[in-house]
């Protein structure tokens, strides 16, 4: 019988640890909090159908943060997405009247800009690490965070 409980419990110990990384990135993808739940939720299901095996923890938050992408591109190409109109949802999300500008301005940045900037600032990954879950060269990866840096301070200094 212990056996059986064990690899639920080393699941619930998965999303006790990836659970708001996951969710953060499929915010910052999808832009709606109920999309990111969506994300969120297909993301650990499929975790738990395919019971990938890993040698280390870094591979396991790789395969995460990989099929997270993944799930946020599959979002926006679905035909669903391609006949609504999101509403917004930043409202209240934030204490700070800042951090809501911020929220509001990346949201108005190309998705590949959103994706690398959250993946580099807020899950502290380096450029090469970047690279390859988003399968693209360390060098388009760095222009990429240079444009979205460039993009959101003159978005920024227009606000003002």
């Amino acid at each position: 019988m212990k056996d059986a409980v064990e690899p639920m419990e080393e699941g619930e110990s998965v999303v006790r640890r990836y659970a708001p990384m996951v969710y953060r990135l499929a915010l910052a993808q999808v832009r709606g909090r109920c999309d990111a739940e969506d994300i969120f939720q297909e993301v650990f299901l499929r975790y738990f159908r395919s019971a990938p095996v890993f040698s280390e923890e870094e591979h396991r938050r790789a395969w995460l943060i990989r099929v997270t992408v993944n799930c946020a591109k599959k979002f926006w190409t679905s035909a669903w997405m391609r006949r609504t109109v999101p509403l917004e949802e930043a409202e209240g999300l934030f204490q700070e009247a800042e951090d809501t500008l911020l929220w509001e301005q990346l949201q108005l940045l190309p998705g590949k800009y959103r994706a690398v900037l959250h993946l580099f600032y807020y899950e502290q990954l380096s450029v090469g690490e970047i690279g390859k879950l988003l399968g693209e060269k360390p060098a388009t990866v760095r222009t990429q965070l240079t444009r979205a840096r460039r993009l959101l301070r003159k978005q920024l200094k227009e606000e003002e």
